[in-house]
């Protein structure tokens, strides 16, 4: 299953960590700090992408369209909200999940 994640925070972290350890996903993660990026990059075997997810071509930069689902948990619930609705109405992904307090 190809998954894109926004937000490289704790939980964005953990969620990549967990998918990997339990089967074959093709991950995508899109985290705006740089180092950040660096860090999940040396440890985990995904894609990082250093981008805001919520911004069109960002995502389309990374093959959005492709994807099976697109799970949003960046640490602003108005970010993760706006990434659902563009990955819903711009690439048609079907399953999406935001991260909301």
């Amino acid at each position: 299953m190809k998954i894109a994640i926004v937000g490289g925070g704790k939980v964005g972290y953990y969620l990549v960590k967990t998918l990997l350890d339990r089967g074959k996903h093709s991950i995508t993660l899109f985290e705006k700090d740089e180092d950040r990026c660096l860090d999940i990059a040396e440890e985990l075997d995904c894609l990082v992408i250093r981008a805001d997810g919520t911004e069109v071509d960002s995502l389309a930069l990374a093959g959005a369209e492709d994807s099976d689902v697109l799970v949003a948990v960046s640490g602003q619930d108005q970010d993760n909200l706006v990434a659902c609705q563009i990955a819903k109405t711009r690439y048609h992904i079907e399953k999406t999940i935001a991260r909301v307090n």
